[in-house]
């Protein structure tokens, strides 16, 4: 008697442990369910950053000097892994020639360094925070670089007015993914500061997912048939500002860059 009730415990013993691991994911942890919003939807509302070298290159790179000798370190190039998916971005023969271009110049001709609007998906990676503001209807992204900001609506409204640096962003729901397609963009911007760059063709899918209470997991597919031989991808966790009173504080960089727009037409002074 003893040994059939010892018998059926395993059994029941064991069928509730293959059940409790049949729940778990191939990676070993129960999927994360992020709070809810009003309308359901998971709560992306916060203060975002990335935590990588990607501003630098989205290729992976070493170290590398930077583009004033006179600042030594301070400005160098820290080293960093690629955040392409396959490694590295792949350009048209003629276009990578240009990036190359870009890069001999990129002190003067970074978009950034004059402080326009970093575009989408740079302005994710930039060694700067963003805040998301989340409604039902419409998502707002505002970036500390250059107060650039974008709406995300939830509702197509219609093809872009006008081709912007920031492009044209709307976003839907795959589950607790939100997704955003982003078209409608100008040439004006680079993805780093490496020189990688896009034609007003660009089209852009990002996926934000939370992979935690304090991590999104940001994905994004690059398509542009004149720059590019094929759709790439790039992919890498942004995390959330947890520190008391977090928030943006203000970052008006024209000021810093009116040297190098404007520099060569202060009034020379005669000898």
């Amino acid at each position: 008697m003893t040994s059939r009730f010892n018998a059926a415990a395993i059994l029941l013993v064991s069928a509730w442990t293959y059940i409790a691991f049949a729940a778990v994911p191939a990676g070993g942890q129960q999927a994360y369910r992020a709070p809810r919003a009003a309308d359901g939807k998971p709560d992306l509302n916060g203060i975002w950053q990335a935590l990588n070298t990607a501003e630098w290159s989205l290729d992976g790179h070493a170290a590398g000097p930077g583009t004033t000798a006179a600042l030594g370190a301070l400005y160098a190039t820290p080293p960093g892994q690629s955040v392409v998916e396959g490694g590295l971005i792949p350009y048209l023969p003629e276009a990578r020639a240009k990036q190359q271009q870009n890069f001999a110049k990129r002190q003067t001709d970074d978009p950034a360094a004059k402080c326009y609007m970093p575009g989408v998906p740079r302005a994710n990676y930039m060694p700067y925070p963003f805040q998301i503001v989340q409604s039902a209807h419409s998502l707002m992204f505002v970036y500390q670089f250059a107060d650039a900001i974008r709406t995300v609506y939830m509702k197509d409204p219609g093809p872009a007015p006008i081709d912007s640096w920031m492009g044209w962003s709307v976003g839907r729901w795959e589950g607790d993914t939100l997704v955003i397609d982003v078209s409608g963009f100008n040439d004006q911007t680079w993805f780093d500061r490496a020189g990688n760059y896009h034609s007003d063709a660009l089209h852009v899918v990002e996926r934000y997912t939370p992979r935690s209470a304090d991590t999104l997991l940001y994905e994004a597919v690059i398509e542009d048939k004149n720059v590019f031989s094929r759709p790439w991808k790039i992919s890498m966790p942004l995390y959330r500002h947890i520190e008391t009173n977090a928030q943006l504080m203000e970052f008006k960089c024209i000021e810093f860059a009116e040297e190098l727009l404007y520099g060569n037409l202060r009034k020379k002074s005669n000898p």
